[in-house]
């Protein structure tokens, strides 16, 4: 099959968190299944970066901006005229429907909220070409700019889920979301997302001596966009309810990832007034072996989301061995509760008792490590790659005059 990809965000911007890091490991484990897949993103600076591309990455200029060619994956970079955080404008975006969305048979859509998806849309509708909508956990909007977001929904959200061949959610509380949105059941597919090990692991102690914490000391991890719906000053809160040490033990917390909205200065500024300069680490986004470095060093991981579709995160520390605390927002709760880790309210006192278990706890702790290799193998790609190639194959070859008949009642 001939496969688009429509994603705001593609790597090597991995700085965006989640998204980038899913697409492509769908995009590239799809190929290597003998499909042509293709990627139509962004360019959030994508020359500035070509320099450091190792050899397995080929860059050259194409008609609509940059493309790149990783194995069998082609990613085109459209030109970027106007940005807000992650959001684009880039109207290349229809010459490049008008040349060359004939040559698919299905696109997938993932994300809400930019003006590529929606766009790119409209054009499948208009030629009778099937699309799937991937909302990312998107479709809520918890935080920020919610009158914004609702015109949006208005304008081009409705048109983008309602004219879409099916909907992709990665939980079941995603599932739920969807469908009290109004979207009909029956369009949703419940599909969890992969995590993939690295081949190999980093050497033990590396992420702790890079920050200068003390090898028998307890680290407790945070990895991600320091985003207010990912609540990392509620960890900051609960972080400060725990005793300096346990076990006898140091207990130090990170903060690892890309800032967003100023965040960090507050963050910093909230550890300094509470006394847990110290203990507070702040090492910026960590990428590829070291984030790996990251996870095997921590003693617990914890996402204290308002609001997550899944949690690659939390998936991601499970596959290196290290239990997780998660509030019960999170999609992947129910994956591993009292299996890799513990699930709790959204509340700072709950959260600080959960991590004191875990870290304090040897027999709790050890019961997590263990399951974490049970869960981190119900958690590949394999399955997901494969209800995605079926539901590919389903939807191209239904009729194109269908499909037009389809959208028109919509």
């Amino acid at each position: 099959m001939r496969i688009l990809n429509v994603t705001e965000t593609y790597a090597p911007f991995l700085e965006f968190g989640g998204p980038p890091v899913k697409v492509q490991a769908l995009a590239q484990r799809l190929a290597q299944r003998g499909h042509q897949v293709s990627v139509l993103t962004a360019d959030w600076g994508i020359e500035a970066r070509v320099p450091a591309f190792g050899p397995e990455v080929r860059a050259e200029r194409s008609p609509f901006g940059w493309r790149l060619i990783e194995g069998s994956v082609q990613a085109v970079y459209l030109p970027t005229w106007l940005r807000y955080h992650a959001l684009s404008w880039n109207p290349a975006v229809k010459r490049y429907c008008r040349a060359r969305l004939a040559n698919f048979d299905v696109v997938h859509i993932f994300g809400l909220y930019d003006l590529l998806g929606p766009a790119v849309a409209a054009a499948c509708r208009s030629k009778g070409l099937p699309y799937v909508v991937e909302p990312i956990g998107m479709f809520l909007p918890i935080v920020r700019n919610f009158w914004l977001k609702r015109m949006y929904h208005l304008l081009l959200g409705g048109p983008l889920l309602r004219g879409a061949s099916a909907l992709i959610a990665t939980s079941e509380q995603e599932v739920e979301e969807l469908a009290a949105g109004g979207l009909p059941r029956e369009k949703i597919m419940l599909r969890p997302n992969g995590v993939a090990a690295p081949p190999a692991w980093p050497a033990a102690g590396s992420f702790r001596a890079l920050l200068g914490i003390p090898r028998e000391a307890l680290l407790v991890l945070f990895l991600g966009r320091f985003s207010a719906k990912k609540s990392p000053d509620l960890l900051l809160n609960a972080f400060a309810k725990l005793p300096a040490r346990l076990g006898g033990n140091e207990v130090h917390l990170v903060f690892a990832g890309p800032d967003e909205g100023s965040m960090q200065s507050r963050l910093t500024q909230n550890a300094a007034q509470l006394g847990l300069s110290a203990r507070v680490h702040f090492p910026g986004p960590q990428f590829g072996d070291a984030k790996w470095s990251a996870y095997r060093d921590a003693n617990v991981f914890v996402l204290t989301s308002q609001n997550e579709n899944f949690g690659n995160t939390a998936a991601e520390a499970i596959a290196a061995g290290t239990p997780v605390v998660v509030t019960q927002q999170c999609g992947i709760a129910p994956l591993l509760k009292d299996r890799a880790g513990l699930v709790v309210a959204h509340d700072a006192g709950e959260i600080a008792a959960a991590i004191a278990l875990v870290l304090d706890d040897r027999q709790t702790h050890e019961r997590l490590r263990t399951g974490c290799s049970v869960v981190a193998a119900e958690l590949g790609w394999e399955l997901p790659v494969r209800q995605m190639e079926s539901l590919y194959a389903g939807l191209a070859a239904k009729d194109p005059a269908e499909m037009s008949v389809f959208h028109s009642q919509e």
